[in-house]
């Protein structure tokens, strides 16, 4: 079909977007590379990024081990086809207006499970990524290994599932290009319809993410704008938890989002190419259906191949109502190629650069550690280590002579002597009577004697109560 509604020059112009695939392909194979070999501080490397860089390479390897392998047969001058079957350049057609399919060729049935099982990986990748995005900042969730686990699960058994049933009803063949692409029968069904419905899922998660965002971010420069309140009543606890709640919320996203931009930025182009190639193949599918319709459209382009002899490039004009344009075509082709690009551009990082030369510079041009040449002998001696050498003599240490001591050592004084000597002659101590410096000894209670005041007896007579006053 393409050979008859295209100019003579598409075929090779779709080798571009093989080209560009190569590229990808490299670029996504480095960023894989530098995920499994560098530490961990070089990469910042994520499961969920290492497998949406996985479903990229799927998609990329049919495209670009086409055109490597090409030129390596072209250079080599051999047939590649019996060890690698897209090492040799595929028969496109089956018959004069058959293509061949996945039944008919095996590189055709290999580029296309490649082809299909990428998309659906990186769709459900995508989806993960947004979804645990969502998560996150909305319902503060922390992921754990019973989100690793589940995220394997929609990741890869959804892709195969969902290739399995797309190779078993609708199939893949040669439409354009030397890569086979799905079928018109039960295309959006089975494949085109499952996968746009994960990726709406994932751009209204990732959409709701941003609003929520902008939400938290809007409310907290309200809550920091100082109160209009004219009221004379101090400000209440709860409006108080209020503003720090507010304030706490847009710290804790705005540390969050600085951390997964990235992964947001990858989701909404992604989630923009697979809606680009998703409606172009979809209206291409119905463009293309064998009805009545499409007979009464193609009439006047196939009464132009029958008057000039089959010469289509005096019918081109005619036949641009019924397929696609070649640049929309070109774009497509291209666009499924760009996510390795975008891939590097948003988890890649320059660091990993400094990783991969100190990678280089520990491991290939390591140098031998500086160590002594003493440190080298096995000697008991532990004067014998770096600075002092083993040939020195062994020395003799004695005790000090006694000519060279004190004339009057310590030991000739008394402790009795010494204290004398520094603080003289001192009189006792007596400590005074009422002193409460020190526990004294409890007294016997003694009763009030009269006869030591001035003070005298009471003298009672028989007649009466009689009482001696004293003067004074």
């Amino acid at each position: 079909m393409t050979d008859w509604t295209y100019s003579d020059g598409f075929e090779s112009r779709t080798e571009i977007a093989n080209w560009v695939n190569v590229a990808a392909f490299v670029l996504s194979v480095y960023l894989l590379l530098s995920f499994a070999v560098l530490p961990v501080k070089y990469t910042h490397r994520h499961y969920l990024s290492v497998c949406l860089t996985l479903g990229v390479v799927f998609m990329e390897v049919c495209s670009g081990l086409i055109s490597v392998l090409d030129i390596v047969a072209d250079v080599v001058g051999i047939k590649l086809a019996f060890i690698i079957p897209l090492g040799t350049k595929p028969a496109q057609c089956f018959n004069e207006i058959t293509p061949n399919d996945m039944k008919s060729s095996g590189s055709c049935a290999i580029s296309g499970a490649f082809l299909l099982f990428g998309g659906w990986a990186i769709v459900m990748w995508v989806f993960v990524r947004a979804l645990a995005l969502h998560l996150q900042i909305c319902w503060e969730v922390v992921l754990g290994d019973k989100s690793f686990y589940t995220a394997l699960v929609l990741g890869w058994l959804i892709p195969i599932v969902g290739l399995a049933l797309t190779l078993s009803l609708t199939g893949v063949s040669f439409r354009f290009g030397n890569v086979c692409h799905i079928n018109h029968k039960d295309a959006l069904q089975d494949y085109w319809g499952p996968l746009l419905a994960f990726a709406a899922l994932a751009l209204v998660l990732q959409f709701v993410t941003i609003g929520y965002c902008v939400q938290v971010y809007v409310k907290s420069l309200l809550d920091d704008k100082p109160t209009t309140n004219t009221s004379s009543q101090p400000p209440t606890y709860q409006g108080s938890m209020k503003t720090v709640t507010a304030r706490q919320t847009y710290r804790r996203v705005k540390r969050v989002v600085e951390l997964q931009w990235r992964g947001a930025s990858i989701v909404l182009v992604i989630i923009a190419e697979v809606v680009f190639f998703s409606v172009v193949f979809v209206s291409m599918d119905n463009s293309t259906k064998v009805d009545a319709e499409l007979l009464q459209k193609s009439q006047r382009w196939l009464t132009c191949l029958v008057a000039n002899k089959g010469d289509k490039n005096k019918c081109l004009s005619l036949a641009g109502g019924l397929v696609k344009s070649e640049a929309v075509v070109m774009a497509v082709l291209i666009i499924l190629g760009l996510s390795g690009f975008w891939c590097l551009m948003f988890m890649g990082r320059w660091s990993m650069t400094h990783g991969w030369a100190e990678f280089f510079r520990t491991r290939l041009f390591r140098k031998s550690e500086f160590v002594s040449a003493d440190a080298r002998r096995f000697s008991n001696d532990p004067r014998t280590y770096e600075m002092l050498s083993g040939a020195t003599p062994q020395l003799n240490i004695q005790t000090p002579d006694r000519a060279l001591t004190s004339p009057r050592m310590r030991s000739e004084f008394s402790p009795t002597d010494t204290k004398q000597d520094l603080y003289g002659s001192g009189r006792a101590y007596v400590t005074p009577v009422a002193s409460y410096s020190h526990p004294t000894p409890p007294t016997q209670h003694k009763e009030w004697d009269p006869r030591s005041t001035h003070a005298r007896p009471i003298e009672v007579s028989g007649k009466g109560l009689e009482m001696n006053i004293y003067p004074g």
